[in-house]
């Protein structure tokens, strides 16, 4: 009985939203609560893999964020793989719409914040932070409604979530590279070509092409550039199909999903939602940084998501899914605003200052979840919408 309620669990589609939420739940109250100083301590307790006094030693957070994540963002360079060879971004009128809504989505959030923080060099470097979508979450969201919302939707918002994390890596990789140091980065050259070379023979065992990426990690995270995008950069070479006419890329991101959705993702969110209440006014709501984040979160992605779909859309250069409303657009722009993952994650990188970060968590939490029930209630009124129109009527008569 207990195995079967598990399965049907975790064959929702909103269980890795659910999942997420309720690790989030926990850290928060962790953090609030007599256990916080066992907590923080076990996050801040530093973990060592060295040969020879020669090595790699961080604290378990940093293990969780450069670590963990880079095979979230491997699953990501995947996920992106797949969908530009043969999914959703093969074809450029499939991408025309949902692109421009994503870069949309991703710049207005980016001046919004930069307009609450200008002139103030603590927080600016936090631009990027509302930017992001977190596409677990979203689509959790969504899955919640069902078939009341058009399945021509969930597609929309996959793309766009898809560009979004593309648009995020890039933005990771100019923006969040310090202390460059160029000899790791040749070093890095060689499980590079490694890679290039098992891919171009279609290798069918993806073993040699893994331990290549894990050396290519250790090299990228010595060399000052952020480790997760090797994570990306080892993916692309992972081939699509193999001299058999099997496919290593399938089979991987099959394979590794469930670990990413149900594990990785859920420990990263503990590990970073803790938000530490005590002491916070109302007021600290509405300090520069976190009120730029929820801000961007809330108004930004809306405004750019819902904007540029419109312009698009007005402008004759592209035209709404089939069987989807302005309503139905503006419950998918915010759900967009539900940035979560990725934003803590950019947050980690953009401030040191256990203060500042907890400033950031309080925005991506406050600016998530707002734009989370705003979507939520968009969708269900769109749903109705439907179903009351004279055809639906009908329909049902």
């Amino acid at each position: 009985m207990l195995l079967r309620a598990f399965d049907r669990f975790f064959s929702h589609e909103a269980s890795g939203g659910i999942l997420l939420m309720l690790s989030a739940l926990a850290a928060l109250v962790i953090a609030n609560s007599a256990a916080a100083p066992a907590y923080e301590a076990a996050l801040s307790s530093r973990f060592a893999v060295t040969l020879d006094g020669e090595g790699l030693e961080k604290p378990l957070i940093l293990w969780i964020n450069d670590g963990l994540m880079a095979v979230f963002f491997f699953l990501v360079g995947l996920e992106l793989k797949r969908e530009i060879l043969e999914g959703k971004l093969k074809h450029m009128r499939d991408v025309i719409l949902p692109g421009m809504a994503a870069v949309g989505g991703m710049a207005l959030p980016a001046v919004i914040f930069a307009a609450f923080n200008w002139g103030n060099p603590q927080t600016i470097d936090g631009w990027a932070i509302p930017a992001a979508t977190d596409i677990a979450f979203a689509l959790g969201v969504l899955a919640l409604l069902g078939n009341r919302v058009p399945a021509a939707l969930k597609v929309f918002l996959l793309t766009l979530a898809i560009l979004d994390d593309l648009g995020a890596i890039i933005i990771i990789a100019l923006f969040y590279t310090a202390n460059l140091k160029v000899a790791y980065l040749m070093l890095a050259l060689l499980p590079l070509a490694g890679l290039i070379i098992l891919n171009a023979k279609r290798a069918h065992r993806v073993a040699p092409s893994l331990l290549l990426g894990v050396v290519l990690w250790v090299l990228v995270l010595k060399s000052g550039v952020h480790a997760t995008l090797a994570g990306v950069i080892a993916a692309f070479f992972i081939p699509m199909t193999d001299k058999w006419g099997k496919s290593p890329l399938h089979a991987l991101e099959h394979g590794l999903s469930p670990y990413v959705l149900y594990l990785i993702v859920p420990v990263f969110a503990f590990a970073n939602a803790g938000v530490v209440l005590e002491g916070i006014a109302l007021s600290d709501l509405f300090a520069p940084l976190p009120l730029g984040i929820a801000a961007g979160l809330v108004l930004g992605k809306q405004l750019g998501v819902f904007g540029a779909t419109w312009i698009m859309v007005r402008t004759g250069l592209a035209q709404l899914p089939h069987g989807v409303g302005w309503l139905h657009i503006y419950g998918l722009a915010c759900l967009a605003g539900i940035g979560f993952t990725m934003s803590l994650f950019i947050g980690s990188l953009s401030f040191a200052d256990p203060e500042l970060m907890n400033a950031v968590r309080l925005g991506v939490l406050s600016g998530s979840a707002v734009s989370a029930l705003l979507g939520y209630g968009a969708l269900r009124l769109a749903a109705r919408a439907s179903d009351t129109r004279p055809e639906a009527a009908g329909a049902a008569g």
